[in-house]
């Protein structure tokens, strides 16, 4: 099992980082999609090679292909609009803030899964970028559509879990000694 894999190959002073993965992706009160989505599109977020291929391996037996296919367009759409939008918040020049973006993100509209599910992993990967504006924005949505505050924040968990994984693994790549 993928998840089993990650959590082997933490070191002992990660046992935290450990213990958080395997409860997040087993207690969850998301629903199974909402769940491996957010896994899938944190993994992805995450940058970490290791951390994308075993997390996508066990997300790929609880989604469909469209959810699977959606969970990485979040990620896809959501790497361009932190970083464009988070941009625009930070530069102490407001006139572009004002500015027509004028970048596509049809996805957005018309995802292939349940728009709900789809912020839900818009707003994970948005945490893991650090876009206040994009996490503001999806969060919105998400409690305008009746998603309780609790869900949103266990999304914010996951991504923050996936994360540490993700750091913990290539800070121990980097600290290994180099093989010729």
């Amino acid at each position: 099992m993928s998840v089993d894999a990650l959590k082997s190959s933490l070191p002992d002073y990660a046992k935290d980082t450990k213990l958080n993965l395997g409860s997040v992706t087993s207690t969850s009160q998301l629903t199974e999609q909402q769940l491996w989505g957010t896994v899938l599109a944190t993994a992805l977020a995450s940058r970490n090679p290791v951390v994308i291929r075993e997390l996508a391996e066990e997300a790929g037996d609880y989604l469909s292909a469209e959810a699977f296919a959606a969970a990485k367009g979040a990620a896809s759409i959501m790497a361009m609009n932190n970083v464009y939008y988070r941009s625009t918040h930070l530069l102490s020049d407001e006139t572009y803030g004002t500015l027509r973006a004028g970048l596509r993100m049809n996805i957005i509209g018309k995802p292939g899964v349940d728009k709900v599910d789809f912020e839900l992993w818009c707003l994970a990967v948005s945490a893991i970028n650090g876009c206040g504006m994009c996490l503001d924005s999806h969060e919105k949505v998400l409690r305008e559509a009746g998603m309780p505050r609790e869900q949103i924040q266990e999304a914010i968990k996951i991504a923050s879990v996936v994360h540490a994984v993700a750091l913990t693994l290539e800070g121990e790549a980097a600290l290994a000694p180099a093989t010729v």
